[in-house]
């Protein structure tokens, strides 16, 4: 198995294992991305900067340890009459994520892998407390089948997340096909997709994604008519197209434009109801990044 396969590994299931209240891995070496959701009509703006780094360690000839870290930085900024949310702390939130993983060859084709992500997310205002800290789990398997006429990649799994409502495993299905020699689609969450390749190292794709964080508020925010927020959360469905140039074969530039199709930001209490809409209004999109691979 190679160093490129045991990367796609993990961040296949990482990537699973953050919807809806995290973000993707990546199979990456190194990556530096930045998002943007312009202010829309509830007058929120978000940007995100994110930073991701793997390292694959052999421990036998089959098996392998892979460590992973990423750092999302967000700034809330949100212009509204009845809550001035930069007051309060909450224009910058951090979510710092650390994933180690252990792969075990079954056989040529399959892997078994399980994963632990500990998880800082937090307003990072104060001394570090225990609502800052939250444990992630996945164990799963993987098939990668390349050599064949219509290379295909699918992952099956469980996932528990500790900071999602429904405090349950969940299962993880992706799958990714090659069916024509320019053409690959995705299949699965929280990405479905299509992608065109062209001219060897360009690639336009369209994709459907699910995206999301969810973070602790160190100073609770005292909400009119509300109670006391203890945390905030963000959850969105959206439609992007994007375009992605190789460099050469470990390093590419990218850029996508997009639209929500819903998005639900709120602040929830110490039992973590929905206590306050902050933003329930579309957005566009944009992201862009430079990723190193393998």
């Amino acid at each position: 198995m190679g160093v490129r396969s045991r990367l796609i590994v993990i961040s296949l299931l990482a990537y699973c294992l953050m919807a809806g209240y995290g973000f993707s891995q990546t199979p990456d070496v190194f990556r530096f991305e930045y998002m943007l959701m312009p202010r829309n009509d509830a007058g929120a703006k978000l940007s995100r900067i994110k930073l991701v780094a793997n390292v694959p360690i052999k421990v036998r000839d089959s098996n392998n340890i892979v460590v992973g870290a990423e750092y999302n930085r967000l700034a809330y900024d949100l212009q509204r009459d009845d809550i001035v949310l930069g007051e309060e702390g909450l224009s910058y939130l951090h979510v710092v994520d650390l994933n180690m993983a252990y792969v075990m060859k079954y056989n040529e084709d399959w892997r078994f892998v399980g994963v632990l992500t500990p998880r800082l997310a937090s307003t990072l205002i104060n001394p570090l407390e225990n609502g800052d800290f939250s444990i992630n789990a996945t164990i799963g398997a993987f098939r990668d089948r390349q050599k064949i006429p219509k290379p295909e990649r699918l992952v099956l799994g469980i996932a528990y997340n500790s900071t999602v409502a429904l405090r349950i495993p969940l299962p993880i299905v992706y799958y990714e096909k090659r069916f024509r020699p320019n053409w690959t689609y995705v299949v699965g969450v929280p990405k479905t997709g299509l992608k065109f390749h062209f001219k060897e190292k360009n690639i336009i794709q369209t994709e459907f994604i699910l995206d999301g964080y969810f973070v602790n508020l160190q100073n609770s925010t005292v909400l009119p008519d509300a109670g006391f927020a203890s945390s905030i959360s963000s959850s969105a469905a959206l439609v992007t197209l994007g375009y992605s140039r190789n460099l050469n074969k470990t390093m590419s530039f990218y850029g996508f434009l997009g639209h929500t199709l819903f998005q639900s930001g709120v602040l929830r209490d110490s039992d973590r109801n929905d206590i306050f809409t902050l933003n329930d209004k579309p957005s566009f999109y944009f992201r862009t990044g430079f990723r190193i691979g393998l």
